[in-house]
């Protein structure tokens, strides 16, 4: 197993392929979904409520961490079925009043835990040569904007940091190295 803090956007392919032969596959394939979309942070992802999400106008309020910068991100096509589908499960097992959008069987949030044995998992099962991680969703975001071309102030404001020299390694170089 190799040792790497990204996947590239093939190996994120595989790893929503691999959610479908989980238990509840309709809750991780969102979280981890969005976890890369948006560039996330474990405890942002985990933290995100219901009241965040606008499905109706395609936008998500995103609450950043560690003095990062919140803002409002658009919802993708892809991002908002999958919403939808884990919705549908979700409102089978919430307590009523609970706020949180992932949420485990017995209505609880979601640990940081659970999510990363979620993603450990994930890669197990899609066979990837890499040990995956939560955080690697966050990583694999910055470097899919660099390769599609976005600049280094676009990334740092996607990302929340607040200190570009966070967001310089996406665009130093390319992923593939």
């Amino acid at each position: 197993m190799t040792s790497r803090k990204y996947l590239n956007p093939g190996e994120i392919e595989a790893l929503l392929s691999a959610t479908l032969k989980m238990p509840h596959p309709e809750r991780n394939h969102c979280l981890i979904l969005m976890g890369y979309l948006h560039g996330f942070r474990a405890s942002e992802l985990l933290g995100i409520k219901l009241s965040d999400i606008d499905l109706q106008a395609g936008n998500l309020n995103i609450r950043r961490l560690k003095n990062g910068l919140s803002t409002q991100h658009p919802l993708q096509k892809q991002e908002v079925q999958s919403i939808r589908r884990w919705m549908k499960q979700r409102n089978k097992w919430a307590e009523e009043g609970c706020e949180w959008l992932f949420i485990s069987r017995n209505s609880a949030s979601l640990s940081r835990q659970q999510f990363w044995n979620i993603v450990k998992k994930a890669g197990q099962l899609s066979s990837l040569t890499v040990q995956t991680h939560p955080h690697m969703l966050r990583h694999s975001c910055g470097y899919a904007l660099a390769g599609k071309g976005a600049d280094t102030r676009l990334i740092q404001d996607y990302l929340g940091h607040r200190n570009i020299h966070h967001t310089v390694r996406y665009t130093a170089g390319s992923a593939e190295r």
